[in-house]
């Protein structure tokens, strides 16, 4: 787990553009972001979407592709990467999926934005149009297996009690109504991961006002409770494509969960696998998890 802090604030993020020691990374949609960025923010959409497979060669293209990436954006293993969307909440989590890929990749240093352009809006940053224009560098890529889990580790996690899978996505796909956040048959199979628990993402922040933030370490740990999920347990968190997973993944390491892995491939690549088991219709196991206050 990181022993920096993952979330910086504005004042931050402006000192470290002013030194010139970040590349801020915009992952929101390329109009969005000609339309009003950061000042010094690259555009990098592909974090979001992007759709891993983690077979042998699906995780090999993965590696390059965003290594590629970002060297064009200038990452070059010194500067810090900071990425940001609209808020925590608003893109499923696309700002925190940028940090676990670069982490996954052994990017030394990387943030998020805490509250995204919401919280830079509401401490008085400004917005503006020019585009940057990085130089290219060589990216420090340094492989951290450890952050991943593939098809193959979570199949071999069905039925272990010692892995926990949990899912995270939104209550209309947990309980098999529809297959992705894209439209209700974007994926050939509604269902679950057979023994997976659930815990919807935005269960893990308050959102007043159009503005996201990360609960308090003691309520993340009695929420996760709440699905008999406790820091110690080994835990592979999955959803769609691994951006609503990112945001649990930060949102429960922050709380003191160490052994956190994430199903890149989650349920695009999971149903899209015929071999692969699912629980379809009503989950059996557990009556559906309502949320919290």
């Amino acid at each position: 787990m990181p022993s920096t802090p993952v979330l910086h604030s504005p004042d931050d993020v402006r000192r470290l553009v002013a030194s010139g020691d970040a590349v801020v990374i915009d992952v929101r949609d390329p109009a969005d972001f000609a339309a009003g960025h950061i000042p010094g923010a690259v555009s990098m959409p592909d974090i979001f979407t992007y759709l891993a497979e983690t077979t042998p060669e699906g995780l090999k293209t993965l590696q390059q592709t965003f290594a590629t990436l970002f060297a064009d954006m200038g990452l070059d293993g010194k500067k810090t990467a900071i990425v940001y969307e609209d808020a925590l909440h608003t893109r499923y989590g696309a700002s925190c999926r940028g940090y676990w890929i670069l982490r996954y990749l052994g990017y030394p240093a990387v943030g998020i934005l805490d509250g995204g352009l919401s919280g830079w809006r509401r401490a008085g940053g400004t917005l503006v149009t020019d585009v940057t224009h990085p130089t290219r560098t060589e990216f420090p890529l340094h492989i951290n297996p450890a952050l991943m889990a593939t098809y193959v580790d979570v199949r071999a996690a069905l039925g272990n009690p010692a892995i926990r899978l949990l899912d995270n996505r939104d209550r209309v796909e947990w309980l098999g109504e529809s297959s992705s956040p894209y439209g209700v048959d974007f994926a050939p199979r509604k269902g679950r991961i057979p023994g997976a628990v659930w815990i919807e993402w935005y269960d893990f922040m308050k959102v007043a006002d159009g503005h996201a933030a990360f609960r308090t370490a003691d309520e993340i740990r009695q929420l996760a409770a709440s699905r008999g999920l406790t820091p110690d347990d080994d835990i592979i968190i999955y959803c769609f494509k691994g951006a609503r997973a990112a945001n649990t993944y930060v949102a429960l390491a922050s709380a003191g969960f160490t052994r956190l892995r994430i199903y890149m491939g989650s349920w695009n690549e999971w149903s899209r696998n015929e071999a692969l088991p699912i629980e379809p219709g009503l989950p059996k196991a557990a009556a559906p998890y309502c949320g919290t206050a």
